[in-house]
């Protein structure tokens, strides 16, 4: 479920945020980054907020800058999760954008992506994002795998997951708990064909990599250490 941390520190929106563009992609408007001659692909699947937050945005590019085509679908179509909207919490908007839709939504983008002809995909999913991730890897749609401080995700969801994962958790989690993450742990390390990789922040918060303070040192650095694992994670096995 979804509770008050995915609700903590929300962005500033900015349509015009980034240094790449936003086109239509397998019908969905996309933030895109990098070269579209790069064969290698990163889908970065937001939290509530949205694809035009723009932490997100600057991670899309610092992902591009390495050498992949990076798409940011906007999978709210225009209606991301708005806290000022009292009559329309949380339980009342998620009824509109499940991580279900969600799900279906990203496999026309992915067909989209192929197009251009990309032969290697990975996908990181933020929050409520991180649903969306997991069940591209139960289906094996995509390469690779990266969930960061995710919500939804069940034990049983990871049993099935098909494809390489790294999970990302944070310390100060009360949606995906550290012990939650050690369960998955577990069952990935049951799983030696499926590459996996854990790891458990501490002194962090949900939404510490993609809603932090850019004027707060302490936060920026934690925040660039998981993305820096996370592009390690990709660089190995989105090929």
């Amino acid at each position: 479920m979804l509770g008050p941390q995915c609700c903590e520190n929300p962005p500033v929106l900015n349509p015009l945020s980034g240094s790449g563009h936003v086109e239509k992609l397998g019908g969905l408007d996309v933030y895109v980054s990098g070269s579209p001659d790069s064969n290698k692909c990163v889908l970065l699947v937001s939290d509530i907020y949205g694809y035009e937050a723009p932490n997100l945005r600057a991670l899309a590019d610092k992902v591009a800058a390495s050498g992949f085509y990076v798409v940011v679908p906007d999978y709210f179509y225009g209606d991301p999760y708005d806290p000022s909207h009292q009559d329309r919490p949380v339980p009342v908007w998620i009824k509109d954008h499940s991580p279900d839709k969600g799900f279906e939504d990203t496999k026309p983008v992915l067909e989209a992506i192929k197009n251009k002809g990309i032969t290697a995909i990975g996908a990181a999913g933020m929050c409520w994002g991180g649903k969306v991730v997991v069940e591209l890897s139960k289906e094996e749609l995509i390469q690779a795998a990266v969930l960061l401080h995710p919500t939804y995700v069940t034990v049983d969801d990871i049993k099935d997951v098909k494809v390489p994962i790294a999970i990302l958790g944070a310390e100060n989690d009360f949606l995906t708990p550290p012990a939650l993450v050690k369960q998955f742990e577990e069952i990935l390390a049951s799983k030696p064909e499926v590459g996996s990789y854990v790891k458990i922040f501490p002194n962090v918060s949900h939404g510490w990599t993609t809603r932090y303070d850019i004027n707060d040192p302490e936060a920026v650095k934690a925040a660039e250490e998981a993305h820096k694992e996370m592009l390690d994670w990709f660089v190995t096995y989105v090929q």
